[in-house]
């Protein structure tokens, strides 16, 4: 009886490390795919900073020229 209340413990433990692998696995996964979209918005937000100001710099040019 002991036997086979170990051989259940040792495959309910066995199951459990896979599943927490599987989970932890997907989780860094997830993680990277983040990263990635917070890394490409972080471009855009920059790129579109940049087009603001060129635009405001233009304008403000412009209005300074027209009396």
């Amino acid at each position: 009886m002991k036997n086979i209340l170990f051989l259940l413990v040792l495959a309910i433990s066995a199951g459990l490390n896979i599943f927490l692998y599987q989970r932890f696995t997907a989780a860094s996964q997830a993680q990277k795919v983040a990263e990635q979209h917070f890394a490409d918005c972080q471009q855009v937000t920059f790129q579109l900073q940049n087009q603001l100001s060129t635009e405001e710099s233009k304008a403000s040019t412009a209005g300074a020229k027209k009396p």
